[in-house]
């Protein structure tokens, strides 16, 4: 059994929250959490009201409490990060934190400067690579400045961490070519609840939305730029001319209204807008009867070194799922799900065609996916490998025994 390790987890993003990465760190923790650990979030001042199980979250306070949930960077994050940086090294003085775990770029920039000052070990979970989503931002211009501070940050970030946990083999490697050391390399993945999905009820959101004979293909996530939204769109005009009975619902956790326009604007000019719902913002409560409505589910992503968390939810809940290929991780084609080429919107469409159109193999794909998600990405398993990684950096205390104890003195014996 592990030892039990207090852990400051640095969260430099709105957290909790119902997407992404956020997400991922809220599982993680409570999976941690309950198995002894004393877990620490350290995170901005914003957030959503999600429980955290018995980890115990450390905001910083700015006066926006009430700020709303976004994606990618802001003009006010580099406050943001030094008020996280003295918050956390505050945590660690006063909670006596053995071990900083940083996760996604801002957590660890700021996780290498709190190990400087206070000489504790640091963990890099990394969950992305930026040369793959910083451009896709536009917040920094032009493009080619983007590119190149994203592939700055791709050979600095994980230098200084004692330990890096990938989320995915492509982000191992990647990080190898620049320079990490095999041996304090660890590939953990996201994970899942399966139990969520268990009791989903549909027929309120289906009456909502006046679904009725209609069949759904759905899309739950954010509508950024780097999720390629855009792709499935030009899809599902494919599809809309082959299968009139089709809807494309678009279910996102977040108000994310500027991504959000533009794919609406392109819809209009395929002229599939009046067959697109837009759904959301949603709870995680509400999720797994979004997902029960889906027909067929769509991971539009491409070149994705990360893990979809959406692909997870997807497999959880027993959909039929069409995914580009450089987003389908632990799954194969025509086990779990059917794979694509990468930007080949055309095969997409006919992918999403396939699964309508069969519903033996739709049936199938979706029993093996909800199978691989039950035996490889529960996220109490997944712990445990993480836990791994904590006893590697935390040296056991050393006990005294019978033979090699001092004549005369009592034996203090460690609890197990």
């Amino acid at each position: 059994m592990s030892r039990k390790h207090s852990i400051a987890m640095v969260a430099a993003c709105p957290f909790p929250a119902n997407y992404g990465s956020p997400a991922a760190i809220r599982e993680l923790a409570i999976a941690l959490a309950g198995r002894g650990h004393d877990i620490h979030i350290v995170t901005y001042p914003h957030g959503d009201d999600m429980p955290l199980g018995s980890a115990k979250l450390h905001r910083v306070c700015f006066g926006k409490n009430s700020r709303r949930i976004s994606v990618g960077p802001s003009l006010d994050k580099p406050l943001l990060d030094f008020l996280l940086l003295l918050k956390l090294c505050r945590v660690i003085r006063e909670e006596g934190i053995e071990i900083i775990h940083a996760h996604n770029y801002e957590g660890q920039l700021i996780g290498i400067a709190a190990k400087l000052l206070t000489r504790k070990p640091l963990i890099y979970n990394a969950v992305n690579l930026m040369s793959d989503e910083l451009p896709t931002y536009r917040f920094i211009r032009p493009a080619f400045i983007a590119k190149a501070v994203a592939r700055l940050l791709d050979r600095i970030a994980p230098i200084a961490a004692d330990e890096i946990i990938a989320l995915t083999p492509e982000i191992r490697d990647t990080l190898l070519s620049v320079g990490c050391r095999h041996e304090r390399m660890s590939v953990v993945p996201c994970g899942i609840y399966p139990e969520i999905f268990d009791n989903a009820n549909p027929e309120a959101l289906r009456k909502r939305y006046h679904l009725d004979w209609k069949r759904v293909i759905l899309y739950a996530g954010v509508h950024s730029a780097f999720q390629r939204v855009d792709y499935l769109l030009r899809a599902f005009q494919l599809v809309r001319e082959h299968d009139p009975s089709t809807v494309l619902m678009l279910v996102s956790p977040i108000d994310d209204k500027a991504d959000r326009e533009a794919n609406q604007s392109l819809a209009r000019r395929l002229g599939i807008a009046d067959h697109i719902i837009l759904a959301g913002p949603h709870t995680l409560e509400e999720l797994p009867s979004y997902l029960a409505l889906a027909d067929v589910a769509v991971v539009p992503r491409c070149d994705c070194p990360g893990h979809p968390i959406k692909l997870l939810n997807y497999m959880a809940a027993a959909k039929p799922i069409v995914c580009f290929t450089g987003a389908a991780k632990g799954i194969r084609h025509n086990h779990d799900a059917l794979l694509v080429p990468d930007h080949d919107w055309h095969r997409l469409g006919d992918g999403i065609l396939r699964l309508l159109r069969d519903p033996e193999l739709a049936t199938r794909l979706a029993h093996n996916a909800r199978e691989t998600a039950v035996r490889d990405f529960d996220w109490r398993q997944l712990a445990q490998k993480v836990e791994h990684v904590y006893d590697s950096l935390v040296p056991s205390p050393i006990v005294a025994t019978a033979d090699c104890a001092p004549k005369n003195l009592p034996i203090h014996h460690q609890p197990s």
